[in-house]
């Protein structure tokens, strides 16, 4: 019996040291203790509470998304970078996980450099302009940590932790003792005009990195169920904290002082130098939680080997496989930013990556959900994939009302490499969740086209291609590809006769080979190899069961025999051939015959598309029309695209032949490019007069018993032997190309439908004016002067009514064929 996979990724590390930690420490940064207090006096108290609403409903609902699609995996490496690549695909994770890790790399320099700001603040004026050389040594601090493993950073943070515990119980003390009921009543609405989303963009970078524990992912010891406790534990946390921090400011001290002073904590809190404290420990927990999160993340890209050149930055140091080559990468990037120094051009662009990945975190879930595959299996239940889809949607709004400009940087960036991924990417390395999602979409397009009624104007292509020979399959793979015109279907088939195990193992290296055809040919196809114990029984029911839903073969595509056997054999595989194309014709497919060798399509293919000519022999038939559509399709292919449709006519209107001219305005009619040429075709020779130079020629054939006869009755090989590259067409239905919207079911069944109304209607009307003779009958009953006059009128409605009657019930019964549901026509259509 099989057991339950392990969660357990090999790492050693909890919830609250792995996820709960670096993400409570990153939330609980910079923006809590040198801006809240400004924009609670900048805004009010009411809006401050607004603005932490709004921001902190993209945190909570990406939060649930995380913990939904977390729960449903075995997460691995990588954090964001895993869960996004496996649900949404390696391209759209290759993107994100490069942005991310840049984006983390780069915040370890601004953090450092916001350490190094205050630091250096603090100490006499000769220190001037020494914070790159602060910042520095603290990057190389740590990195240092970094460099030790996740346990020495775990063990830095902890101390971290405690400082800024002590600086918000310092706060909160203080806080407590200056509170003002009067002020905050006063702080409550804003004391100026209040630009909300200056404010909130201010604000909002205040409730990123709550995802930083997900990158963690790799070093915890179960993270499907370490990084929703962990995360929703640290966002709920911090909700918290920010917003009783909001109202002892708003309690604490004047709007005036909380708008003119950035360092108005240290005047709240009960002791300042642990304010001093703990704004440090905030910018150092900042940027050690993205120094451990972006070597991950880039690992984890390396080992799925998306990019060569990210190759060596797979290898990890030690049993947790630390990433010290990706550390090395992440130091230097940062450097460069310490180095840099003017980082405004840049900052605004690394806040918008990191709102585009939960974003994409949020529609990865919703697109997970939506596709409504069997294995996903969230074990985290307060989701819902709407919340996943409001949550992706917000994260749009907070890029357009923060900085659409950096906003459109950043998606840009992302979308080069994506691109990148699309073009280089030889092969899908893991399954993700777009194949459920495509099948979902199949299902409920192909269940509402069951519902919608068939016109004439939904024709499209569907190929069922049958081909033996290996040697001869590509150029007729090629053919297909290009009738099909990009809005059709073609499935490349093989019967195998026989039973057996062995004869199912032939099938599995045919079914192979077949596919290694279509990837030769390099066209849209699937492969298809059956197993039959009789060809014939075989071929009958591939033909009724093939498809799916209302998508059904309409068109069966095959070469024309090969001859170089003796005549007996010839004989009798040309008669089984025309016994099976009789076979596919009475399955309502029409036959398509393609006369040519690799040789002469490797000739075809030399000549450009502007030089080709594809002659078309005219007959005003049903093979006629499909034979024009057929063109036209070609003539949409880049294959075919600029070649010459020539229709050949005849020369004269007997046997009721059109002349070049009405078939030349029917073309135009039917807005088909096509030129149409009078000829004489009134002997089997013509064929090879005039068609001898075309690139292809398509010309009707029919069956007669055992035979297959060109239109002059003399045999198809005759007419097809002395041609090139030709196909023989013999339609099993007349295709309407004139076909308005007005032409089909469901016009059909709205005429239907209104007949009835129309007789219905009449029906009561009828019935009012017999009720209505037959009472004025009844009153006047004494008066024989007029009894005569009532009852005639009697007698005339009750015709009327009885002729209505007659005509509802038989537009009743003509709706019904028509197909029209039975709640349209009434409770009592049938009475």
């Amino acid at each position: 019996m099989p057991t339950r996979k392990q969660t357990a990724t090999g790492g050693q590390m909890g919830t609250f040291a792995g996820v709960f930690t670096p993400s409570v420490l990153t939330i609980l940064g910079i923006i809590l203790f040198l801006r809240l207090g400004y924009v609670v006096g900048a805004a009010g108290l009411g809006v401050m509470l607004l603005i932490l609403v709004c921001a902190n409903l993209i945190s909570v609902l990406t939060s649930l998304s995380l913990s939904a699609v977390a729960t449903n995996l075995h997460v691995k490496k990588g954090g964001d970078y895993y869960l996004i690549s496996r649900t949404l695909g390696q391209e759209f994770g290759g993107a994100i996980g490069v942005v991310l890790f840049l984006a983390q790399s780069v915040s370890v320099g601004f953090y450092c450099i916001g350490f190094a700001e205050v630091l250096t603040s603090m100490l006499p004026s000769g220190a001037d302009g020494a914070e790159p050389l602060v910042a520095a040594i603290a990057v190389a601090a740590l990195f240092g940590f970094a460099w030790l493993g996740a346990d020495w950073a775990t063990r830095f943070q902890y101390i971290i932790m405690v400082v800024l515990a002590l600086a918000l119980v310092s706060f909160f003390w203080g806080g407590v003792q200056r509170f003002d009921a009067e002020l905050i009543a006063r702080n409550w609405s804003p004391p100026v005009d209040v630009d909300f989303w200056l404010l909130f963009a201010i604000f909002f970078p205040a409730v990123t990195g709550f995802t930083q524990g997900v990158s963690m992912s790799g070093d915890l010891r179960d993270p499907g169920r370490s990084i929703p406790h962990g995360t929703l534990s640290a966002v709920g946390l911090s909700i918290l904290v920010y917003l009783a921090a909001a109202v002892v400011f708003a309690g604490a001290l004047p709007a005036e002082v909380l708008r003119a002073d950035y360092t108005a904590m240290q005047q709240v809190a009960d002791w300042a130098p642990l304010i001093i404290a703990g704004v440090l420990a905030a910018t150092l927990s900042s940027a050690m939680a993205s120094f451990m999160g972006a070597p991950r993340i880039l690992q984890s890209i390396a080992q799925d080997r998306l990019f060569t050149v990210l190759i060596p930055f797979a290898k990890g140091t030690g049993p947790q496989e630390n990433p010290r080559r990706a550390l090395v990468l992440a130091a230097a990037v940062a450097m460069l930013t310490v180095g840099l120094g003017e980082l405004d051009l840049v900052a605004p662009v690394v806040s918008m990556c990191f709102l585009i990945s939960y974003g994409l975190i949020n529609y990865a879930t919703w697109f997970e959900a939506r596709a409504a595959s069997p294995f996903f299996r969230p074990a985290f239940r307060f989701f819902h994939p709407k919340l996943s889809l409001a949550g992706a949607l917000c994260c749009l709004v907070a890029m357009l009302a923060i900085d659409p400009v950096a906003g459109a940087v950043a998606l840009g960036v992302l979308a080069l490499i994506y691109r990148y991924l699309k073009a280089k990417a030889p092969l899908p390395r893991w399954a993700d969740g777009r194949r459920a999602y495509h099948t979902r979409r199949i299902r409920q397009h192909l269940l509402a086209m069951h519902d919608a009624a068939e016109s004439p104007r939904d024709w499209r292509p569907n190929i069922l291609l049958f081909s033996d020979s290996s040697h001869r399959r590509q150029p007729l793979l090629k053919l297909a590809a290009s009738l099909e015109g990009r809005s059709g279907f073609v499935t490349a088939v093989k019967l195998l006769q026989g039973q057996g195990l062995r004869l199912r193992h032939a099938r599995e290296d045919a079914e192979q080979m077949l596919a290694a055809d279509i990837r030769e040919a390099g066209v849209d196809a699937w492969a298809r190899v059956l197993t039959v114990q009789d060809f014939d029984t075989g071929l009958r029911a591939l033909l009724q069961g093939a498809g799916i839903g209302p998508l059904k073969p309409n068109l069966v595509l095959l070469n024309w025999l090969e001859h170089h056997r003796p005549q007996s054999v010839e004989e009798t595989a040309t008669r089984v051939f025309a016994q099976r194309l009789w076979t596919a014709f009475h399955e309502e497919c029409s036959l398509l015959i393609f006369n040519g060798d690799q040789e002469q399509w490797a000739r075809l293919e030399e000549v450009e598309p502007e030089q080709r000519r594809i002659d078309l022999w005219w007959w005003d038939d049903a093979s006629s029309h499909l034979m024009l559509m057929l063109g036209h399709l070609m003539l949409r292919t880049p294959e075919w695209s600029g070649a010459r449709l020539r229709i050949l006519v005849a020369a004269s209107t007997e046997d009721g032949l059109e002349t070049p001219e009405t078939v030349q305005h029917f073309v135009e009619q039917v807005r088909i490019e096509a030129e149409a040429v009078m000829i004489d075709h009134s002997d089997a020779g013509a064929a090879v007069r005039y068609s001898s130079d075309a690139s292809l020629v398509l010309l009707p054939f029919r069956l007669h018993r055992d035979t297959l006869l060109d239109r002059y009755g003399q045999p198809l090989e005759s007419a097809l032997s002395p041609l090139g590259l030709s196909l023989a067409v013999m339609a099993s239905e007349d295709l309407d190309l004139e076909a308005e919207p007005e032409e089909g079911e469901a016009a059909e069944r709205a005429r239907a439908l209104d007949a009835w109304v129309d007789a219905a209607r009449l029906v009561e009307l009828t019935a009012d004016d017999l009720a209505q003779a037959e009472a004025a009958l009844a009153a006047d009953a004494d008066a024989s002067d007029q009894i005569d006059e009532l009852e005639q009128r009697v007698t005339q409605a009750r015709r009327r009514a009885l002729k209505a009657r007659a005509r509802a019930e038989s537009a009743c019964q003509a709706a019904q064929q028509a197909g029209v549901p039975a709640e349209l026509l009434g409770a009592d259509h049938q009475a």
